[in-house]
């Protein structure tokens, strides 16, 4: 399934899809392309967990009221950004966070050093949680808006040259004990055993996606 189909999903079917896709940002040091190995689903106005629940319409979530395909930029702790992708129709609010990115290329990799240098004594410290990525990406809230598919955009979603199925693992989100019984939802999706995810779950659920037929 292509980018542009995944963004017109619900979040919870579009985080597991976004696995493997790309991330493209331009920076003032150039072009950093990563891979996405970690997503959250935030979906609806019944989710407990999103800053949408009940249908919550502020400045801040406004944007995941948007048409699928746009960028959710906030902060947290008041020093860290978060990247989300914005999914689904139009007036119902869907967000898929990013938690993990891993580079592409030591290219890819030196360029995010020079955004987050702490992080070269342990290279996957650099993009293994959703601030440590939005530092070493050089994303801030200048970016919330922005259409993640717009050609030549200076910060983009990507499809890979080609599909590869990777052995997905789903268990519950990270840090959102407020959320009552959405807390234990398994609605975090990561790529199984991949060095650059944030956090491994103790029982991980397998996840498995539809495989296109073989002809």
């Amino acid at each position: 399934m292509n980018i542009h189909e995944i963004v017109q999903l619900t979040a919870l079917e579009a985080a597991p899809r976004l696995l493997g896709k790309m991330i493209s940002r331009i920076t003032e040091d150039g072009e950093i392309r990563c891979r996405i190995v970690e997503t959250e689903s935030y979906g609806g106005a019944e989710d407990k967990g999103s800053h949408a629940y009940g249908n919550r319409r502020t400045a801040r979530t406004e944007m995941m009221f948007r048409q699928g395909g746009y960028a959710y930029i906030y902060l947290i702790y008041g020093m860290y950004h978060c990247l989300n992708v914005v999914t689904g129709d139009e007036n119902d609010p869907q967000a898929v966070l990013i938690r993990a990115v891993e580079p592409l290329t030591p290219k890819d990799e030196q360029l995010m050093l020079k955004h987050r240098p702490a992080a070269a004594r342990q290279l996957k410290n650099i993009s293994n949680g959703p601030g440590k990525l939005c530092q070493a990406l050089s994303i801030d809230k200048s970016c919330n808006g922005l259409h993640l598919l717009a050609s030549g955009g200076t910060l983009r979603l990507e499809d890979p040259p080609e599909d590869i199925f990777y052995d997905i693992e789903s268990g519950p989100r990270i840090n959102i004990d407020y959320a009552q019984e959405y807390a234990a939802k398994p609605w975090r999706f990561y790529i199984k055993n991949h060095p650059y995810i944030s956090a491994k779950n103790t029982t991980p659920l397998p996840y498995l996606l539809e495989r296109p037929p073989i002809l």
